[in-house]
């Protein structure tokens, strides 16, 4: 008699919770948390950090507007041509939503309009290793 192959014994809880797994996957910095780093002095200490081994190109390439870490400036540069970085700065041209906003739109107040805010690409060193 053949021995048939077993299929189960419960190695699919993994999968339960798939969902869930992917829509956390890609998850990155959001927009008033962007507006928060684009403030000069914090600005300048992430574009100017320690080399860190843990983390993509030693955290020597790092494009403030979308919070990611590239390997080397070729990438980078490359990055800033791309669909992906110019919707970024479209979308951080608005003011951040705050809780004033939040309460005009309850109805406990005028309805202003947010203010655009002039979002540039960040200035690239040509010097970098």
């Amino acid at each position: 008699m053949v021995k048939t192959k077993q299929y189960g014994n419960h190695k699919g809880d993994k999968k339960k919770h798939i969902a869930k797994t992917w829509k956390t996957k890609r998850k990155t910095k959001d927009l008033d948390q962007i507006h928060a780093d684009m403030k000069p002095e914090v600005a300048a200490q992430l574009l100017k950090q320690e080399v860190d081994y843990d983390v993509t190109g030693c955290a020597q390439h790092y494009c403030l507007h979308c919070a990611r870490y590239f390997v080397d400036l070729r990438s980078m540069k490359e990055h800033f041509k791309t669909k992906v970085h110019k919707r970024r700065l479209k979308q951080l041209s608005e003011e951040p939503y705050t809780q004033a906003e939040a309460e005009r739109a309850a109805g406990m107040g005028s309805y202003i309009p947010p203010k655009k805010v002039e979002v540039k690409t960040q200035p690239v060193e040509e010097d970098m290793n």
